[in-house]
């Protein structure tokens, strides 16, 4: 299949900084929640302390983004690189370390695209008032924000607030939620994420004023749903799946308030979050610029029925914490019809040509996907090489879907898969990995954390080339 795409189409790959830099305390670098969770599993997995220790080798790997040939390179900036207890004084080291790999991007004809908070709150912040709980935190992203925009804001044009801020609220660790009560755990995981949508708003209003040219957008966990039958419960089930862990999030971004459906299941479950006036002008004064999304599979659902015991709006989260079931709404399920990595992620290209023409429907925004991979163990071959065909055929079939959205009318300018090298994975350490290039590192031996361009590659270099063309 030759496929169609746009001539300044961005063609990317991404990481975040947790997962890709290391260095976790150097040059007065401050802990995060993402470090404080990783080092909790240091004794079953690597942590953030090295990474792939692209802290170090940044040069070399920019110059492999280069040799790839790269249009655009998604990352994200640490907020306590820059702001080492999260509002307190500014870190200068951590400025000049961004300023330098953004230089060095667009030495190399690479354009920066940056993500202002990728799960990795300053821990100080969550020691002070339990981090997103409390409003200050949004106050005090709204200054980081406005200190990368001052220090970077002449050479990046395109920035991310939070990276899967509707995903992100449903995991208890990286949002701090220790709560074992449901009720007061949802309560408190509704005004978290309230006071997150508070923070987009500020953030995107001050790139607005201060960044000549700059655009700006939320970057969403995307969710494609399918209902376990005809039955019409369950194709309403799929819906609010979709509804409640996207698209609700979306809608106060675009709308600046919560849609209805939405503000109904925060009044039956009593957790309306605290609103102070001034609120309502100051989230609809925020108009993102496109969307960002990431994709890796498609889910299932059907009806599940509220009942005495289980009321309606209750969640019951799964052991991924992710995935949660909704009584008087949804329940999760298999979906038969697909096969899955060997960590559980349903494949599935035609649910990211659905996302596309449903999010472009909506809002008539461009869109970027600013991630989608396969994770899954590689294997180095005793001659140096790293054969992942499977990696290659899970991208090409995104690659098609993404030409076919072109063809549908989805005005979509980029994709940044997910990840540009090996960078470690939250719960699965280094046996996880997704980059186009092996770091040659294991969970407990760092080797000589060597780079290893593996087959796909060469194989991305080539669609990259030649526009879309595999």
């Amino acid at each position: 299949m030759i496929t169609k795409f746009p001539k300044n189409f961005l063609w990317g790959a991404a990481s975040s900084a947790f997962q890709i830099e290391g260095g976790w305390d150097e040059d007065g670098k401050g802990m995060t929640v993402a470090d404080f969770n990783s080092f909790k599993r240091s004794d079953r997995q690597a942590d953030s302390k090295v990474a792939s220790d692209f802290y170090h080798h940044w040069k070399e790997d920019i110059g492999l983004m280069k040799e790839l040939g790269l249009k655009t390179y998604r990352f994200s900036i640490s907020w306590a690189r820059i702001i080492p207890d999260g509002d307190g004084a500014i870190n200068q080291k951590g400025i000049d370390f961004y300023s330098r790999v953004i230089d060095e991007l667009i030495a190399n004809d690479i354009v920066p695209f940056v993500t202002l908070y990728h799960f990795d709150l300053p821990y100080a912040l969550v020691e002070k008032y339990n981090g997103w709980e409390d409003r200050r935190c949004a106050y005090a992203f709204e200054r980081y924000a406005k200190v990368c925009f001052e220090a970077f804001g002449d050479r990046v044009k395109w920035w991310l607030v939070h990276n899967e801020q509707n995903l992100m609220i449903r995991v208890d660790e990286r949002m701090n939620i220790t709560e074992s009560d449901p009720w007061k755990a949802d309560k408190m995981r509704a005004q978290m994420d309230y006071h997150m949508f508070l923070a987009h708003a500020l953030a995107v209003n001050a790139c607005h004023e201060m960044v000549e040219g700059g655009k700006i957008a939320p970057a969403v966990s995307s969710t494609c749903t399918y209902p376990l039958t005809n039955r019409p419960e369950d194709v309403w089930a799929a819906k609010m799946n979709d509804w409640f862990k996207t698209n609700y999030c979306l809608d106060m971004h675009y709308y600046g308030e919560y849609p209805g459906y939405y503000m109904r299941y925060l009044k039956e479950r009593n957790i309306v979050p605290v609103m102070e006036e001034g609120d309502r002008a100051l989230l609809k004064s925020a108009k993102m610029d496109f969307i960002a999304l990431n994709y890796y599979r498609t889910l299932c659902a059907s009806y599940l029925p509220a009942d005495e015991e289980h009321p309606v709006g209750m969640r019951a989260y799964r052991g991924n914490e992710v995935d949660f079931d909704q009584y008087g709404y949804c329940r999760d399920e298999k979906n038969t019809n697909l096969a899955a990595s060997e960590y559980g992620a349903q494949i599935d290209p035609m649910g990211l040509r659905i996302v596309l023409n449903d999010y472009y429907a909506r809002y008539h925004l461009p869109l970027i996907i600013t991630e989608n991979g396969l994770g899954t163990p590689d294997v180095l071959t005793e001659d140096g090489k790293v054969h992942d065909d499977y990696r290659i055929d899970y991208i090409r079939g995104h690659v098609e879907a993404m030409a076919l959205s072109i063809e549908d009318g989805v005005e979509l300018m980029g994709y940044c898969p997910w990840s540009v090298i090996d960078l470690l994975s939250s719960h699965q350490g280094f046996r996880k990995r997704y980059g186009f290039v092996y770091v040659n590192r294991e969970d407990m031996d760092l080797k000589d954390l060597g780079r290893v361009r593996k087959d796909s590659f060469y194989w991305y270099q080539n669609v990259i080339r030649t526009n879309g063309e595999i």
